[in-house]
């Protein structure tokens, strides 16, 4: 138990700061629905699919080598460095690159006279993998604090310059034309104003990283990058695939919808509502932080696996209880964007439970990492990536953006079994498959009796699921009830 409050009270810090701080950056998407038109905010959402990507691929999967090479390893100086100029290098190859061909890319993306675009695109995807390792590097430190700080103070910026940028100077302009914004500021530059914004609390950042900047010593180990590159490498391969299946949809949509439906407007539509299952993501997203590091450092321990299965049971169950939270109330959560972006709710419960299990996805995957066997992590990730694409492609121009929702939580069940049923051979842990099963089987069932009884009374259906999630509720209570109050005790 007390691995167990270690772990959570990590997440807690990471998840905190994530949660509000997400939680702020999330308000830019009521913020942009009220401002772009859907189609506009198809623009943000196209490109920054693109980023996702980009930034995997500058990355190439080396935080997880080097958590692995510093946990076994008593050069960490040596291994921090040589992952720090690996990703300082590639990160400045890219920039080099990019603005070269920006007219080439801009033309390939459809973009054509948006080269401002491309080039911005670039700068943020390079610092961003440039400062990878430093954050890594906090993180392995057990510096949650410090990180959660840094990453709080970049969202901050963020929704400072888009609110500068989107209304201050707009409105600035509009009562005094001459005023000295119009030298920094151009209406018709629209959703660019976005890019700045991202690009500037970046910079910002990684001011604020030079201390943990400063520690890098002036040594690159060759041998070292190799071994920890061949080590990463299928991390890449799993990283570029899970982009595959969380973004490629919003890739697609532009190209597979039929011009009459509008496609960019269907892609505002639906990246806006993707963004309602944030909750969920910020929860993956502080677990992920905090977990990586921790199977890590407990791979030794004579109750790691069991311990692995605590966290994999408890990681479900706080998921369910976000999906219910959002599925239930979607109608209080649906004021938070435009009207005009409401037609597209219906994909909220698919994402969630996508979401989820590509949280249970990754919990799985210690297996790979822990036994080295990160080219089948890989594999794994292909197969999802294939499954993804095709589903997109043969839903998309049928059912529209419903298709990529149908799609990507069709991809990440199928993968999560995969994994679990070849990770059991090769690094067997003892999760409580039956009570996991039990728990989204429930979370399920009670949102489609919240679906399928309706009430001509809003305060009664409220009334109904209010009971169901207080319900849930209670079922975990009692069957955890020995854990819980274990933990309660810790």
């Amino acid at each position: 138990m007390g691995a167990l409050k270690k772990l959570a009270g990590e997440t807690a810090i990471y998840g905190m700061s994530s949660i509000i701080g997400r939680f702020l950056n999330w308000w830019l998407v009521p913020y942009y629905s009220r401002i772009f038109l859907p189609e506009e905010y198809g623009v943000v959402t196209n490109l920054y699919s693109y980023i996702a990507f980009l930034l995997v691929i500058l990355t190439f999967g080396m935080e997880t080598g080097f958590f692995r090479f510093a946990n076994k390893s008593d050069q960490k100086e040596r291994i921090y460095s040589t992952s720090a100029f690996s990703l300082f290098g590639s990160s400045l190859l890219f920039v080099l690159i990019a603005f070269i061909f920006s007219g080439n890319f801009a033309r390939f993306l459809d973009y054509t006279n948006s080269e401002q675009y491309i080039k911005l695109l670039a700068v943020i995807v390079a610092l961003d993998a440039a400062t990878a390792i430093p954050f890594a590097n906090l993180r392995l430190e057990g510096k949650p604090v410090r990180f959660a700080i840094l990453k709080m103070v970049n969202i901050f910026f963020n929704i400072f310059f888009n609110i500068f940028f989107l209304t201050i100077c707009p409105y600035i302009l509009k009562s005094n034309p001459d005023s000295f914004i119009r030298f920094i500021y151009q209406a018709d530059f629209g959703v660019g104003y976005v890019f700045i914004s991202n690009l500037f609390a970046s910079i910002i950042t990684l001011i604020m990283l030079i201390p943990e900047i400063r520690k890098i010593k002036p040594v690159f180990d060759w041998g070292l990058f190799r071994e920890m590159f061949w080590y990463s490498f299928p991390i890449l391969l799993v990283g570029i695939f899970g982009m595959v299946n969380q973004n490629i949809d919003k890739i697609l949509i532009p190209e597979l919808v039929p011009a009459s439906q509008k496609p960019m407007e269907q892609l505002g539509i639906y990246g806006a509502n993707y963004k309602l299952a944030i909750l969920m993501n910020m929860f993956i997203q502080a677990f992920r932080y905090s977990f990586e590091p921790f199977f890590f450092s407990h791979q030794k321990n004579s109750d790691s696996r069991l311990i692995y299965a605590q966290v994999m049971k408890y990681f479900v169950i706080f998921g369910l209880l976000i999906f219910l939270g959002i599925t239930l109330f979607i109608d209080v959560f649906k004021i938070i964007i435009g009207a005009e972006y409401h037609s597209g709710l219906q994909v909220v419960p698919s994402v969630l439970m996508a979401n989820l299990f590509m949280g249970i996805y990754f919990n799985l995957s210690l297996w790979y990492k822990l036994s080295d066997k990160t080219w089948m992590g890989a594999w794994i990730a292909g197969i999802g990536a294939v499954l993804t694409i095709a589903a997109n492609v043969i839903l998309i121009p049928v059912m529209g953006y419903m298709g990529s929702a149908y799609g990507v939580l069709v991809c990440f069940v199928i993968m999560t079994i995969i994994s679990y049923v070849v990770g059991q051979k090769y690094y067997k842990v003892e999760y409580e498959l039956k009570r996991i099963l039990m728990y989204i089987g429930v979370a399920v069932g009670f949102y489609y009796l919240s679906v399928w009884v309706q009430f001509s009374s809003s305060i009664m259906h409220y009334a109904l699921n209010i009971s169901l999630f207080i319900t849930f509720l209670g079922l975990v209570y009692f069957a955890e009830k020995k854990d819980i109050q274990s933990l309660l005790k810790l």
